[in-house]
């Protein structure tokens, strides 16, 4: 069918099939132009996005903060490197997903970070 025969046949559609069919028409054209990504760029965006468990980060400041306070015992001396080798454990794993993204999408990983928003963390 041509474009000219299609547009003869909307001409003749009632207005709740108009709309209807603009509806798809619209939908069809927004899945064409949205990317799709693949199964291993999705994984990968997942793990990008999984959080540090609130738990961890919320020990590891009240730790932290002893510390700044130097009024930590031994135990949570030791408590507060194992939180530490955790956390670090999670921004490696996060920064190793990246750059296998980045490495995909055939961008420099400053790139990538800025168009997924992502800010490089601060340092306590």
């Amino acid at each position: 069918m041509s474009v000219d025969e299609l547009l003869r046949a909307v001409d003749d559609l009632s207005e709740p099939d108009l709309e209807h069919l603009l509806d798809r028409v619209l939908f069809t054209r927004a899945r064409r132009k949205a990317p799709v990504l693949s199964h291993e760029e999705t994984v990968l965006l997942l793990e990008i996005n999984q959080g540090m468990p609130s738990e961890l980060h919320n020990r590891y400041e009240v730790l932290a903060t002893k510390r700044d306070d130097d009024a930590l015992t031994e135990a949570e001396q030791a408590e507060l490197l194992d939180v530490g080798d955790q956390m670090e454990g999670f921004g490696v794993k996060r920064l190793e997903s990246l750059i296998k993204l980045a490495t995909i999408r055939q961008v420099p990983l400053p790139q990538l970070m800025t168009d997924l928003g992502i800010q490089s963390p601060g340092v306590r």
